[in-house]
């Protein structure tokens, strides 16, 4: 068993659904055809950055993550399907999706149709989460009222 993961080259998608659609095509137009279009040097460079992490699997096949090898035959003009163990999939899939990223590539999961990694919600978001957390769901700017007003009316608990 396998856990894939799609990289390629282009403008990052606005959500998971839209990258489902580019996938798809990308997918169509590259792998599914008789020419082995050459992958792109952006595609070659981030096939030798994932050899730097791990070897191919033709050099190791016992600490290898890839499930194919060599790797870079997995590659099509700007996108590379590629498979890898299971068994490493967490690990090895993290560093794909980051090394990815940090090289201006679009990362994407098609067993979960999400791209990796996913963008980080803001600040604002953040630590109104936080609050939502912390008040067992209540959002003190929602309703109006301080930290100190949520213990007193009974919602945040005993305040001794």
């Amino acid at each position: 068993m396998s856990y894939d993961l799609a990289v390629w080259e282009g403008e990052r998608p606005a959500d998971d659904k839209t990258a489902g659609r580019v996938f798809d095509d990308l997918y169509d137009r590259l792998m599914e055809t008789e020419t082995d279009e050459p992958p792109t040097e952006r595609i070659r460079d981030y096939v030798a950055g994932l050899l730097e992490r791990w070897c191919d699997l033709t050099e190791d096949d016992d600490t290898s993550p890839w499930s194919t090898g060599p790797l870079i035959g997995e590659a099509r003009g700007s996108l590379i399907y590629f498979p890898m163990r299971w068994s490493m999939a967490e690990e090895a899939s993290g560093f794909a999706a980051g090394l990815a990223r940090s090289m201006g590539l679009v990362c994407f999961d098609p067993q979960l149709n999400k791209l990796r990694p996913q963008r980080p919600r803001s600040v604002r978001h953040q630590h109104r989460m936080q609050r939502r957390l912390c008040l067992g769901g209540v959002d003190r700017e929602a309703f109006g009222v301080s930290g100190a007003d949520v213990v007193d009316r009974g919602v945040g608990g005993d305040p001794e």
